[in-house]
């Protein structure tokens, strides 16, 4: 996905405030796509009445923001490292805790994706009506694209974040600020939804007077608490940033709140003077002039009616507003590319996920990283058919796990620094700090219970089961790095250190042909204390011509002729090294396999397979080697394939591959 970097260059990647912003900040500001939509479409299953609340839900939603963010400037401060959630939780509140905030952030960026691509989708069905009925298939395309951005490396999606992520903001403000002028002067058109009759569920009947209106308000603002995600990319992301790494991640940090602020109350109040509604069950809720939605309504996203009342249908200005949503919930996916893999480097190097994740790509990119998001991501967005509804519920559960055992991690980690601090001011700044490390641990396990209470049953319990299956295999990962560190640790008098006894030569023949003599003079060239040629006696006509032309070659090599009687090649030499082990427990037996080497990927279906077999086996035998000893045939070279065939290959060409 471009032209490698040469590893000189890597300082080139980290990325400056104005560039930084939009590539981190996609997440977090693009969530006002679907955040009011989720507060707005809640309260309507109590009917159009308590979607009046909709502006305390988003006050509440802000309040919870300003907040973390405030936690989250000091957390930078105190590990600029980079290392984020992962690393405060694991520090100051031990591995389990920190394999509790991994877990839960990977589940969390993963839904970043799948939410945001389908968000997309939608916002197009809005603005292209041909595409409602394939809003999966768009959504998968947006997942594939921004993966395919991200393996190109962080200064490159730096680069092309800039413009979309700006366009968004300022046709938001643009937006809002024209709505708002239009609402003073009373020239704002209401929405065409604003007709509709919404009509409460059943079991919000009597919603007002019982315990169920509590209970749903608490549940808009868990779905509106969306918008407060975007901050831990940030602090999982510090290394992506330029000198001084800390202090540039928490101006971008506070910006980003602030922005996103802004444009959340925006939006719920445009769409309360517009009395644009949107519902979850359509068919149930609306009734459009006395009658239910025929089979084909689509349903247009919140951002849609806005821009249909302050701009006019069919506006180029219409258009502006959707294609800016688009593209910004397309690098709010980037922003998820970008803290995934960042986090599972992270995780690998402390032995929690497969060290494969640690590697870089030819771009400075975590690439296997990125490839596992963009199929998990790719998954949900089938197995949900792309519904943001749908998604949004398992949404939050992770990123408010995450921020609560942060902030507990932090209370601990300010309390152990006060016994270090004996300058009066020092000590109040610290008081200050740890006074809001605990607001926020206590903000962020209120939300997370009400998270848990009011969605659990919608489908939290998805996320909830994800983190815990995800973090069980990480611990079961570390378990066994652990073992395997062990079993390898060399000591002073390690019998690994030994010279064996002896060492036992043998050639697997499968035919007499150049291979397995090239196979059988490199195994001579090794002198080894006993050396024969293994025959398995798979076909009895076979076996008679190898050894007839044994014979006639006069080859200076014993033959040992093995039973297969159920035509198996691979398991009577198992058997018989096995005999070969007993009676020479600490002798080597070095097997030598004849191989092949074509020069095209459908020949290589056609060669090897019965040695590839046995190699796989010979791999878990104690005391055995496998010495690979290649015949490369040119097959794409005419001239190539004749002088190989006459035995006129390059000695220096080969090479023995030693397994």
């Amino acid at each position: 996905m471009g032209r490698p970097l040469h590893n000189e260059r890597f300082a080139e990647t980290a990325l400056p405030k104005r560039t930084a912003l939009p590539v981190f900040s996609a997440d977090s500001l693009s969530s006002v796509a679907y955040a009011p939509d989720e507060i707005v479409l809640t309260l309507a299953l109590a009917g159009i009445s308590a979607v009046a609340l909709s502006p305390w839900v988003g006050l509440a939603v802000v309040l919870v923001t300003a907040v973390v963010v405030a936690a989250y400037r000091q957390n930078l401060r105190a590990y600029p490292s980079g290392g984020g959630d992962f690393e405060i939780a694991s520090k100051n509140l031990g591995r389990k805790a920190g394999v509790v905030v991994g877990s839960a952030l990977m589940v969390d960026f993963t839904l970043v994706v799948a939410v945001s691509m389908s968000a997309a989708a939608q916002y197009l069905a809005a603005a292209f009506t041909s595409l409602i009925d394939h809003r999966t298939e768009v959504a998968l395309v947006g997942v594939l694209l921004a993966g395919l951005l991200n393996l190109r490396g962080q200064q490159f999606m730096g680069r092309a974040a800039v413009v979309p992520t700006y366009l968004f903001v300022i046709v938001m403000f643009v937006l809002i600020g024209v709505g708002v002028v239009e609402s003073v002067t009373g020239g704002l058109t209401p929405a065409p939804s604003s007709s509709w009759d919404v009509l409460p569920t059943a079991d919000q009947q009597t919603a007002w007077s019982t315990l169920a209106m509590v209970m749903l308000i608490l549940r808009a603002f868990s779905s509106g608490a969306v918008s407060v995600t975007g901050v831990e990319s940030v602090a999982g992301s510090v290394q992506y940033f330029k000198k001084p790494k800390g202090r540039n991640a928490g101006t971008v940090l506070t910006i980003m709140g602030a922005i996103s602020c802004v444009l959340l109350m925006g939006t719920i109040y445009l769409a309360q003077r517009t009395g644009a509604v949107v519902v979850l069950d359509p068919a149930a809720q609306l009734r459009i002039d006395g009658r239910a939605p025929t089979e084909d309504f689509y349903q247009n996203p919140l951002l849609g009616q806005l821009a249909r009342s302050v701009f006019g249908l069919d506006t180029p200005m219409f258009y502006v507003v959707i294609l800016a949503t688009v593209l910004v919930l397309v690098f709010a996916a980037s922003t998820a590319f970008s803290g995934f893999p960042a986090l599972g480097s992270r995780l690998a190097r402390d032995s929690f996920l497969p060290r494969q994740l640690k590697a870089r790509g030819d771009r400075f990119a975590f690439t296997n990283g990125i490839i596992a998001l963009l199929v998990a991501a790719a998954l949900l967005v089938v197995l949900f058919r792309a519904n943001v509804n749908g998604l949004v519920q398992l949404y939050v559960v992770g990123v408010f796990t995450s921020f609560t055992l942060t902030q507990a991690g932090m209370v601990r980690h300010w309390r152990r620094q006060r016994r270090y601090v004996h300058e009066p001011a020092a000590r109040r700044r610290l008081i200050g700090t740890t006074v809001l490390a605990h607001v926020a641990f206590v903000l962020s396990a209120t939300v997370l219970v009400i998270v848990l209470v009011t969605k659990f049953a919608q489908g939290a319990w998805i996320t909830v089961v994800a983190m815990c299956l995800l973090g069980g295999l990480m611990l079961a990962i570390r378990r066994h790095y652990d073992f395997v560190d062990r079993d390898l640790k060399l000591e002073r008098n390690s019998s690994a250190r030994a010279l064996p006894s002896r060492v036992h030569a043998m050639i697997i023949v499968p035919s007499v042909r150049k291979p397995a003599m090239r196979a059988l003079a490199y195994a001579r060239a090794s002198r080894p204390s006993t050396l024969e040629a293994i025959v398995v006696d798979v076909s009895p006509a076979i076996t008679t011509r190898i050894l007839d032309e044994w014979r006639r070659l006069e080859i200076p090599v014993p033959v040992t002729v093995l039973d297969a009687p159920y035509r198996n090649s691979v398991q009577p030499v198992i058997d018989h090294l096995h005999r070969v082990r007993r009676r020479s427990p600490r002798d080597l037996v070095v097997v030598y396999l004849p191989e092949y080497v074509v020069g095209t990927w459908w020949e290589r279906i056609l060669h090897n397979q019965s040695t590839r077999a046995l190699a796989g086996r010979l791999r878990f035998e104690p005391g055995v080697m496998i010495a690979s000893v290649p015949w490369r045939v040119d097959s794409g070279d005419p001239a190539q394939t004749s002088s190989a065939g006459s035995g006129l290959q390059d000695p220096s060409s080969e090479r023995t591959e030693t397994r």
